[in-house]
């Protein structure tokens, strides 16, 4: 069940912003935080990515620094919306993560930046199933979202920002082993990467997962 806050924070772009922001401190700012699913990944401006569940552009302007084909996938429309004036450079679709309009083997890259947490279980497989089918041989899904903090320190300040703006959708998350149901799926370890292990940021309360088709 949403809370007020995250109701508001969805109709009010610049309270959205702000929480991102204040978030985002926890591992060095805004700018940081946006690059770090992309660390160790070499995008080019013919690679073609898809930014799932993009939000109002908040990464997906980043992307279009990399590359000239990015697509913004969001089942919003007034996210959509503010995305396209945000980043207009980018192309959108409107949709669910769970039954994607594309075809197989589309993409280069799939981004994913704090939003698989917003999903229900069985969402997460479809998701990651699509994700795959989507991808072509050899291309890398690569996410950034919660978990469960492996320093106590950051227990605290990830508690109140859950209870104050996500669902309980959150809570299950940070309990998922997303490597495991990735594995399941089919990907495997990017090759950047020597286990299939996430990278952890803020006291373990963020984690980065890049895997390959």
């Amino acid at each position: 069940m949403a809370t007020i806050f995250r109701d508001l924070s969805y109709r009010y772009q610049w309270l959205y912003d702000a929480i991102a922001r204040l978030a985002a401190l926890s591992v060095g700012g805004e700018a940081r935080f946006r690059q770090l699913a992309l660390q160790n990944l070499t995008p080019s401006a013919e690679t073609k990515i898809l930014d799932l569940c993009c939000g109002s552009g908040q990464t997906t302007q980043f992307l279009v620094q990399y590359s000239q084909d990015v697509t913004g996938l969001d089942a919003s429309p007034r996210s959509l919306e503010r995305a396209r004036k945000n980043v207009p450079s980018a192309k959108y679709v409107e949709a669910f993560a769970e039954s994607m309009p594309f075809g197989d083997g589309e993409f280069d890259l799939v981004h994913s930046s704090v939003a698989m947490h917003e999903m229900q279980p069985l969402q997460l497989r479809e998701i990651f199933q699509e994700v795959y089918r989507v991808l072509k041989p050899g291309g890398v899904f690569t996410l950034v979202d919660f978990h469960r903090p492996t320093n106590p320190v950051f227990w605290p300040g990830l508690a109140v920002f859950l209870w104050l703006f996500e669902t309980e959708t959150a809570w299950e998350l940070i309990e998922t082993d997303l490597n495991s149901l990735l594995a399941e799926v089919g990907f495997q370890p990017n090759n950047s990467q020597a286990n299939q292990q996430a990278k952890l940021y803020a006291g373990g309360s963020i984690q980065v997962i890049q895997v390959e088709k």
